[in-house]
């Protein structure tokens, strides 16, 4: 199999919907904070801004899954799971830990947290009992749900994807597969053999999220690479009309801010209220994620791939961890329920959450995730000073054959579709590492947000000495693992 496929396009799109998602969630939890959400004829629609969890789960599902589908597509080398599992833990951890470090000692209301509950949400297990959720962490029942998912996928993407690339096959297995363990989890709750104000915030319960945004990456690849059904143009024609898209997700939105998703604030929702919230939930982000991964070149795509966009996706990741943090101390009180207090309270949330992810993405994650990449890269590197064995049986100077196979060749680039080629060629060079993001189940506990920042990564330098082939194979590495 091929190590020397090129990499996966940059979709600096994608940054954008990170922000947005997460400004929605950090609006949901101000609307509960003020008692606007239970006060107010249009409280509904602040409590269901919740709805950029599903956002940030279809994105991760989408950019963490592409990199495994496009190395099958281009007969490449596949992400190697040491090295993904590595590179997720270095752009989750450090901020996320910084975060419960500061939360659990500073706030009032975390004095007497027991330390079992430390070592739960060190190792992000805080959902798996009731009662762990402490004062400024809810939200990070999302993060503990990413975890879960980002453990499954090097273990799923094989055989989903198979020995041959199907993409076809690989779709369908994916939207039977996620609905099956979706729907089977509803079922249970219905048969009264799941906990409601638990087992609604664990990975089985938004499996078909993640597995739309795989889907979707699995048709963006068959696009590029020319091998997709006919009828799958109908997404790069979505791709087109971003704003047909919105307008039906916005639409979808205020459906789901009715009755027939559950209660406005945090009591447990029936499950048929639980299920119809993730169903519709879904088809909101798939219609907001769809156009921006398919968009083509316009003023939508310059918007939302601009230098702002991207920087503020990179600190989205923080704007989720610290604004119930921020949150917490500058409206400690029951609010007024107040238009004039929502607004200051989210304006303020808002700001002094950024100030707070830009700290930690300058001072602790960007100096970590560099740090772990220049010490796994000179694990990687043969010195300079010794002789490498040579391969008496290598092929590295022998003409290659022609691939026989008509319909991907392998031995050059496939052919892009340019209504697909998402970022300009000074844009392609780094590989985006994503966070996670969540936000709130209001079967879950108090204040809840979610998630959701990723970063940038940009692939290690290459040691002197080292040869083409393991060149091309770390950079491979590096963008495989540009997630969610």
């Amino acid at each position: 199999m091929s190590s020397g496929a090129p990499a996966p396009s940059r979709l600096p799109a994608l940054d954008a919907l990170r922000v947005i998602a997460a400004a929605a969630v950090v609006g949901t939890h101000v609307g509960f904070t003020t008692g606007v959400t239970g006060a107010t004829a249009w409280g509904d629609l602040l409590a269901r801004l919740d709805v950029g969890v599903a956002v940030f789960f279809v994105l991760s599902g989408f950019l963490l899954f592409r990199p495994f589908a496009y190395a099958v597509a281009n007969g490449a080398r596949r992400p190697g799971a040491r090295r993904y599992l590595w590179r997720r833990a270095l752009r989750i951890l450090p901020a996320y830990w910084l975060t419960v470090l500061v939360c659990l000692a500073v706030l009032p209301g975390d004095a007497e947290v027991p330390r079992e509950d430390w070592l739960r949400f060190a190792t992000l297990t805080q959902i798996y009992e009731r009662g762990h959720l402490q004062a400024g962490l809810g939200h990070t029942w999302s993060l503990a749900t990413e975890a879960a998912f980002y453990l499954l996928l090097p273990l799923v993407a094989g055989p989903v994807l198979g020995a041959v690339w199907r993409p076809r096959r690989t779709v369908v297995l994916l939207c039977v597969g996620g609905a099956t363990i979706t729907g089977g989890w509803l079922v249970a709750m219905a048969a009264g053999g799941l906990d409601m104000g638990l087992h609604t915030m664990w990975l089985p319960a938004f499996a078909i999220w993640f597995a739309a945004g795989m889907a979707l990456a699995t048709a963006h690849v068959a696009i590029e690479s020319g091998t997709a059904p006919a009828r799958w143009s109908v997404l790069t024609e979505a791709g087109r009309a971003p704003l047909t898209c919105w307008a039906l997700a916005a639409g979808l939105f205020v459906i789901a801010a009715t009755p027939l998703t559950g209660p406005r604030d945090l009591t447990e929702p029936t499950p048929g209220q639980f299920g119809t919230r993730v169903v519709l939930f879904l088809a909101v982000a798939v219609a907001v994620v769809l156009p921006t991964a398919f968009a083509a070149a316009g003023p939508v795509r310059t918007a939302l791939s601009s230098p702002a966009a991207r920087w503020l996706g990179t600190i989205s990741y923080g704007l989720f961890l610290w604004h119930p943090f921020v949150l917490t101390l500058i409206h400690p009180d029951e609010g007024t329920a107040s238009l004039t207090d929502l607004v200051r309270t989210y304006v303020l949330t808002v700001a002094g959450a950024l100030a707070l992810a830009a700290a930690s993405w300058y001072a602790l994650e960007q100096p970590v995730q560099r740090l772990g990449r220049r010490r796994r890269g000179s694990k990687a590197s043969p010195s300079a000073d010794q002789p490498k064995p040579v391969d008496q049986n290598s092929t590295a100077d022998k003409p290659r054959p022609t691939d026989q196979n008509p319909t991907v060749d392998k031995s050059r680039p496939a052919e892009r579709n340019p209504a697909l080629d998402q970022a300009p060629a000074a844009e392609q060079s780094q590989a985006t590492d994503q966070a996670p993001a969540p936000d709130q189940t209001p079967a879950a506990n108090q204040a809840q947000a979610p998630d959701q920042s990723r970063t940038t990564e940009q692939a290690p330098t290459s040691e002197p000495g080292q040869d083409d082939e393991q060149k091309q194979s770390a950079s491979q590495a590096t963008v495989a693992e540009q997630p969610a």
